[in-house]
């Protein structure tokens, strides 16, 4: 697919009546004032390997049996 993404959308709003093409401004406005947060995984790679491996098993199997199971009673 050689169509860019811009000349794709420029296609889709071409065809759509104008108030759908003034949401699209609208949101594609919303879009650039939104700011990314949280940490990325390169900052979170410190903490790699830092839980004991016998203490990962012991999260793995509580969440093996808390979590895998439906109690039908339970509603």
């Amino acid at each position: 697919m050689s169509t860019s993404i811009i000349d794709e959308v420029i296609e889709q709003l071409s065809i759509m009546p104008q108030h759908l093409q003034w949401q699209v401004l609208e949101f594609t406005r919303t879009l650039v004032k939104v700011e990314v947060q949280g940490t990325t995984g390169q900052q979170l790679l410190r903490f790699a390997g830092s839980i004991p491996r016998d203490e990962l098993q012991l999260m793995r199997e509580a969440i093996e049996q808390g979590c895998e199971q439906v109690d039908i009673d339970e509603w």
